[in-house]
């Protein structure tokens, strides 16, 4: 059986951080848009979790940070550092609209932008696997092709196809679209959850190469995880029968404190994580097609950036679609556009993040800490700044 072929002005292929969004801020500016998932939500994913307030505030200019914090994430009003014995905890401070973090887990988080895109007019279609691209005689994307959860054939018409489907993306395998940097894939992380102790906000513990750290989340639990070079991390997994006795072996040696709390609590998951993290982008858009989030940009997890990262990237390529499909910008221009963009927004923070993801001396990854947090201070502050898109809808809400 073949599924009737179906037309919109944009396909999204993958519905996770950054496809949900840029298919919310399409519906809410006007578009019909067709969003598609392999997966069934709620779902989890592989994720750095934690949202840093860049994040936060895309949550909150789009109207869905009362839902988050509705679901049961808890507001983390606090962060401690921990470096070479000694500790320094900082209160949030209230700035560029939001007075908090938040690491909510991603099956419930996912979950709500993807509802609230379907609220705002999303042809959502769950358990599609995407097998590749159309393209005309001329090369330019017209659409997808796949399979439905039953098996059966489809075809989604479209006048953009943007590909939000990972690091894997078969969007951008389809198109060709090539790697533009690339930074090296060093670098590994491993986590678990944990309940039964006491979180009192953000922690991060700095030894010699790793990097340590607890997320409060949803149900009283905590994300726990730990950062090291990828030779390290197989090192340490080659010694041990299982990934649960890495992780507990791994964090004995970076957060000795932190491991002795860990045994008065309980895991209550399975460990899981990558052994290696690429630092790459790829050139992010063509005829008739784009990529944004993991499928278009990778960093490594040690700077936690990645769904501020996809929030951002969303919104600047919902905008510029936006103008394209308006009638208000040339495609090429608008896309270029997007790209550049996007290009300089993340460039600092990647700087940041390739550094640290050699796992310099104590002292140098004090020092690139602190750069981190000036830069997500600014781009926190621009992004506050943005008119926000579908602002008439979203007001209607």
């Amino acid at each position: 059986m073949r599924h009737p072929h179906q037309h919109h002005d944009v396909v999204v292929v993958g519905a996770r951080a950054a496809g949900a969004a840029t298919a919310l801020l399409l519906a809410r500016m006007g578009h019909d848009v067709a969003l598609v998932d392999r997966a069934f939500f709620p779902s989890d994913t592989i994720s750095t979790h934690q949202i840093a307030r860049p994040g936060v505030v895309q949550l909150h200019r789009w109207g869905l940070l009362p839902a988050v914090l509705a679901s049961g994430a808890p507001p983390i009003r606090q962060v401690t550092f921990t470096a070479e014995g000694e500790s320094i905890t900082r209160t949030v401070k209230d700035s560029s609209g939001v007075d908090m973090l938040i690491a909510p887990r991603r099956y419930v988080l996912d979950t709500l932008v993807v509802e609230a895109a379907e609220r705002a007019g999303v042809h959502m279609r769950q358990g599609v696997s995407v097998g590749g691209v159309r393209r005309d005689e001329a090369g330019r994307a017209i659409g997808v092709y796949g399979h439905d959860r039953h098996g059966a054939a489809l075809e989604i018409g479209a006048r953009f196809v943007i590909g939000a489907d990972g690091l894997a993306s078969t969007v951008a395998r389809s198109v060709g679209a090539e790697i533009i940097e690339d930074r090296g894939r060093d670098g590994a992380v491993w986590y678990a959850y944990y309940d039964g102790v006491p979180w009192h906000g953000i922690e991060l513990v700095i030894a010699e190469r790793s990097l340590a750290g607890v997320f409060p989340t949803h149900d009283g639990q905590a994300c726990i995880w730990v950062g090291a070079p990828t030779a390290d991390a197989r090192a340490v997994r080659r010694r041990v029968p299982t990934r649960a006795a890495a992780l507990a072996t791994q964090l004995d040696t970076a957060a000795p404190e932190l491991a002795a709390r860990l045994r008065t609590g309980r895991r209550t998951s399975g460990v899981t994580g990558m052994y290696s993290m690429p630092n790459q982008l790829r050139r992010a858009h063509g005829p008739g097609w784009a990529l944004v989030g993991d499928a278009g940009y990778h960093r490594n997890a040690v700077t936690g950036y990645g769904l501020s990262d996809a929030y951002r990237d969303a919104e600047l390529l919902a905008v510029a679609l936006h103008r394209a499909l308006r009638g208000e910008a040339d495609e090429h221009a608008a896309l270029a556009g997007y790209q550049r963009d996007r290009d300089e927004a993340l460039r600092e923070v990647f700087e940041v993040t390739c550094a640290l993801a050699d796992y310099p001396s104590v002292s140098r990854f004090v020092e690139l800490q602190r750069q981190l947090s000036r830069a997500i201070e600014t781009e926190a502050t621009r992004l506050a700044a943005f008119r926000v898109p579908g602002e008439r809808q979203l007001a209607s809400i």
